[in-house]
């Protein structure tokens, strides 16, 4: 499971960070062609809040769905075999 965290978050660190050194490694390729910082660095910045907004959807709701489905009132939860002895 580690792994795949750890591999995806390589692959989305690739896929923000190949982009922007694109940028920086032909800004001076062509005389007479200007490069509008600010234009690269909201295209940036919207791409890091949409994975941003994506992650933190997935996180979200992935609590709620641990909330609900663990909660004592849920009507599928058994005691553990500590909590059904009762020894702690």
């Amino acid at each position: 499971m580690m792994k795949a965290i750890i591999g995806l978050g390589l692959v989305l660190g690739l896929l923000v960070i190949l982009p922007a050194a694109q940028y920086v490694l032909a800004a001076g390729d062509e005389a007479g062609e200007y490069l509008d910082r600010r234009v690269e660095i909201w295209g940036l910045f919207y791409r890091l809040m949409i994975v941003a907004f994506t992650i933190g959807t997935v996180v979200s709701g992935t609590i709620v769905w641990l909330v609900l489905r663990f909660r004592e009132s849920n009507p599928k939860a058994k005691p553990t075999e500590y909590e059904g002895s009762g020894e702690w």
